[in-house]
């Protein structure tokens, strides 16, 4: 084995490097890090559009200087030195497949659940193989350059913005995907992150569905060499469902599934979302608030044990995915209550993350408003277009008051770039009077002394009204004296077109 005759500062940056590489890469220390080691470092971390960087240019230049002592690979380093050599390898390796790996990023989104071809993958293993990395861990690597990939392309694309609350978002879905610490990840932890439940707390509209598809979409996926493809699509291996759209009596069905005979009208086998979860995928249940206490002790189980079985079947299922929770609701005042269990929450909160409310985000960064409103203009006209962004953010500024809250969070900013598309005009929840503009509660009133008007329209009206009003479902709740899953349906109702 060879020595190295390291440089008097050439160790120190080989050492800083290689520690950084496995640093979250949206975290502030990484970036400071590597920008002492290197004052050209620009980080690449968040770029799109690879490019390389005087820092990769440095690294190039250094790794060089090793090659021409015979040190250009890793079995040329002790046990001591190969541990933050290996890194430094993998990252040269890395760059020189970004683009490809993009590119088949945004490929396998237009394909849908039909796996990619990956042209490049011979290319990159006997890269991986030139560094002295053997076929096994060469394989190990490529698909962790493909979640890498992934893992950026889906927190950068899902997540706009630059504010303080918004960064420190990407750093903590970073770290439920990787870890803080790559290393232990890449050592321990690489194909068990099934095993860590993540809960996904926020206001309604914050985009907490948005966060789960970043980590659903970035999970591991095997390189199947026989096929030059990965084993699934990436689509595949992510499902969602919205607990409070079933009723009670269905819920377990959907989430379990049923089998043909297991009760009335079961005529015939039905696949629920544990069953049809990819190993290493995620299952998102959002509104995991509004599920009963049964219910929760049958997702503990599952949770504990990792095996369900379907209504009507007395064969366990393996559960290989991962659980990402999310709710709107004060889980400590549920807890309290006792309608949402200690022991299920313990099992899900292996990492809690707080999406942040628009008005947040705001504060923090008010430029936000326009990323957000461009990002939303592409997502409707299929393109990005100044003139319209700027068109968008006049009327906003001239409709809405000074500091205008948003209730409805991005969600509510969406509807309202729509709303501006469509009529030129959003005054906000502030304007609460029909089309033909009489206020809402003079025009119900009308209604109800005319007899124009069922029971079922005069409570999801009502319930609209007091929504807008007070904000939350529970209070609506205690108000009406309806419990919260019927006021959610009839608000739903009354916003339906």
């Amino acid at each position: 084995m060879g020595k190295a005759k390291w440089a008097p500062d050439e160790r120190h940056f080989f050492q800083s490097v290689g520690r950084a590489i496995f640093m979250n890469p949206f975290d502030e220390a990484r970036e400071n890090l590597l920008g002492r080691v290197s004052p050209g470092h620009a980080g690449e971390a968040f770029q799109l559009d690879p490019k390389f960087y005087a820092f990769v240019v440095e690294v190039e230049q250094r790794i060089a200087k090793l090659e021409a002592q015979g040190l250009g690979t890793i079995d040329k380093f002790d046990e001591e030195e190969r541990r933050f050599m290996e890194p430094v390898f993998l990252y040269l390796v890395y760059h020189r497949f970004v683009a490809d790996l993009d590119r088949l990023v945004r490929r396998q989104v237009e394909m849908g659940d039909t796996p990619s071809p990956v042209p490049f993958a011979v290319d990159l293993l006997a890269a991986l193989g030139a560094r002295g990395f053997s076929e096994e861990r060469s394989r190990h690597y490529l698909a962790m350059f493909y979640r890498l990939r992934r893992a950026f392309f889906f927190t950068l694309t899902s997540l706009v913005g630059e504010s303080r609350s918004m960064r420190t978002l990407r750093c903590a879905l970073w770290n439920a995907m990787f870890t803080h610490d790559m290393h232990t990840y890449d050592m321990y932890l690489w194909n068990r992150m099934e095993d860590f439940s993540t809960l996904l707390l926020g206001e309604t509209g914050t985009g907490k569905g948005s966060a789960a598809s970043v980590i659903g979409r970035s999970g591991l996926i095997p390189f199947d060499a026989s096929t030059g493809r990965f084993a699934w699509s990436f689509s595949k291996a992510y499902h969602a469902i919205n607990l409070s759209q079933f009723p009670e009596g269905l819920i377990e069905s959907e989430l379990f599934g049923h089998r043909k005979g297991a009760f009335t009208g079961a005529i015939s086998d039905h696949a629920g979302v544990f069953e049809l979860c990819a190993e290493h995928g995620s299952l998102f249940l959002d509104e995991i608030g509004e599920v009963s206490v049964p219910t929760q002790i049958k997702l503990l189980q599952v949770l504990q044990e990792r095996t369900f079985t379907p209504l009507g079947s007395h064969e366990k299922r393996r559960f290989a995915g991962r659980v990402i929770g999310a709710t709107n609701r004060p889980l400590g005042a549920l807890r309290e209550s006792g309608t949402f269990r200690d022991d299920f929450f313990y099992r899900l909160c292996s990492d809690v993350i707080v999406v942040p409310p628009l008005r947040e985000r705001l504060e923090e960064s008010p430029s936000e408003l326009e990323e957000l409103v461009a990002s939303l203009v592409q997502r409707t006209t299929g393109q990005r277009s100044e003139s319209l962004t700027a068109n968008i953010l006049d009327v906003l500024g001239r409709d809405l008051p000074k500091g205008y809250r948003w209730p409805g969070n991005v969600r509510e900013l969406e509807q309202a770039v729509r709303r501006v598309l469509l009529t030129g005009s959003y005054r906000g929840d502030v304007d609460t009077s029909s089309a033909s503009g009489v206020p809402e509660p003079e025009r119900l009133a009308r209604e109800l002394e005319a007899g124009s008007i069922d029971a079922s329209a005069v409570l999801s009206r009502y319930c609209g009204m007091l929504y807008r009003k007070v904000g939350t479902y529970e209070e609506v709740a205690r108000r009406t004296g309806l419990d919260r899953r019927t006021v959610r349906k009839y608000v739903a109702d009354e916003v339906k077109p």
